[in-house]
């Protein structure tokens, strides 16, 4: 497995519980200061610096870290409110070559992090055990999921992109 690629290493799923249902919330509720904590510091060249070869830029990864999860929160609530919604999957390549990537500073991204991570959390601390079992389809991967993989999956993504971040800064020592 490629360190640069893979630095916390691939998602690994876990059976509910509540100790691991805490300690994914909390990396939903913390993400956006991870990430904050993890750019300080750096200047326009850094931030536009490849985390590996053929990789997003710091800068992508923090707008892509935005879109996701604006994606992953209106799943959520898709489950919450639907019966087996079927969800929208989106070209997250594609996106992230629309000019909003380019021209908007990353700390618009960051702002809505914040924002949108408050919301999320709000949305999912209180769930029952039978209620992180609702479900959603992926025409994507063609796979129905549960809320409970769902959140294990974005708890694993935020940190597997402040990994990236902090693997070049220390890559390179900055």
């Amino acid at each position: 497995m490629n360190e640069a690629q893979y630095p916390i290493g691939q998602y690994q799923f876990k059976p509910y519980s509540d100790s691991v249902k805490s300690d994914w919330l909390a990396d939903i509720l913390f993400l956006p200061q991870e990430v904050e904590n993890a750019l300080l510091n750096l200047d326009e060249a850094q931030l536009h610096t490849p985390y590996r070869p053929g990789g997003w830029t710091l800068h992508q990864v923090v707008h892509h870290l935005a879109d996701s999860h604006i994606n992953a929160y209106t799943r959520f609530k898709l489950a919450l409110t639907e019966d087996q919604p079927i969800i929208k999957p989106y070209d997250e390549n594609k996106w992230n070559e629309l000019s909003d990537i380019d021209i908007v500073p990353i700390n618009t991204s960051i702002t809505l992090l914040h924002a949108l991570h408050a919301r999320w959390h709000a949305t999912l601390k209180n769930l029952s055990e039978q209620e992180w079992e609702r479900t959603l389809y992926h025409p994507g991967s063609k796979k129905i999921m549960t809320l409970w993989n769902l959140l294990g999956m974005y708890a694993w993504h935020g940190k597997h992109h402040t990994a990236h971040i902090l693997y070049l800064r220390n890559k390179n020592n900055w």
